[in-house]
């Protein structure tokens, strides 16, 4: 019973977070920030309840994605700090709910990773740093995309909590840079010190090669920004080509393992 009140915590913040960022009144932010923070910290126990088990990291799909989740959610915290994002947070906050109880009805067969190597270590806090804003990019293409979409239907009406266009803009490549940054740790160490951190010599199998092939995508993106000016549609075709080639890395490696092979490795 207390494992699953460890789940619907977290699970029913989020809920009451997207149903305050929908009301209209002056306290709502100061509301939906606290309501942000309290499902942030719900979120972080249950976390570390279901990864770490006497010193081994328990890594599995369904965890991995409610880890990515978590963090995208504290990136938008601090995001708000600066720029009002309820128009963000009541799309996001379902989700990050729905990734709380993917662990309690997904199992799936978790990978135990002992965690005596500090660059391993360093290395698993970077890539899930990278896959985590990465995520946070795609959804925040979707919402301007749609943002975009409903500026041009005036009849539908754009929606008044929503930042402009141009800071929405400004944010997505904002993340995408730092996640790009991250992405270039991960793959440059897992390319670079494979016996430090992994304890044998480079492989080059799947993950090794999706990783290098979404650095590329991502790498064409901002170069296409930089030089090209590039953004809304063609940016959003760059960005989503990157990701689902990085989820191939990782992801689709573990449904494989998981949930058609019924093993952990």
């Amino acid at each position: 019973m207390g494992n699953i009140l460890l789940h619907l915590l977290p699970a029913l913040l989020y809920a009451t977070l997207a149903a305050a960022c929908l009301q209209n009144n002056k306290n709502r932010r100061a509301w939906t920030s606290a309501l942000l923070l309290s499902a942030l910290l719900a979120h972080a126990w249950l976390l570390e309840n279901i990864l770490f088990n006497q010193g081994d990291l328990h890594f599995g799909l369904s965890t991995a994605l409610s880890l990515t989740l978590w963090l995208a959610m504290a990136i938008y915290a601090l995001e708000a700090l600066v720029t009002p994002l309820n128009g963000l947070l009541k799309r996001a906050s379902p989700i990050a709910a729905i990734s709380c109880l993917l662990p309690l009805i997904i199992t799936g067969h978790p990978q135990a990773l002992v965690l005596t190597n500090w660059a391993f270590k360093a290395h698993i806090v970077v890539a899930m740093l990278a896959y985590s804003l990465f995520t946070l990019a795609v959804f925040h293409a979707i919402v301007l995309t749609a943002a975009e979409h409903e500026l041009h239907q005036p009849q539908i009406g754009a929606e008044q909590d929503m930042p402009p266009l141009l800071t929405l803009d400004n944010i997505l490549f904002r993340l995408i840079t730092t996640a790009f940054v991250f992405l270039t740790l991960t793959v440059g160490s897992g390319l670079f010190f494979s016996e430090k951190i992994f304890n044998k010599p480079l492989m080059l199998n799947h993950k090794t090669v999706f990783g290098i092939a979404s650095w590329l995508l991502f790498a064409t993106l901002l170069v296409g920004r930089k030089t090209f000016g590039w953004r809304g549609k063609t940016a959003t075709r760059w960005l989503l080509a990157g990701f689902i080639v990085l989820l191939l890395a990782y992801a689709g490696t573990r449904f494989v393992l998981e949930f058609l092979l019924g093993r952990s490795i």
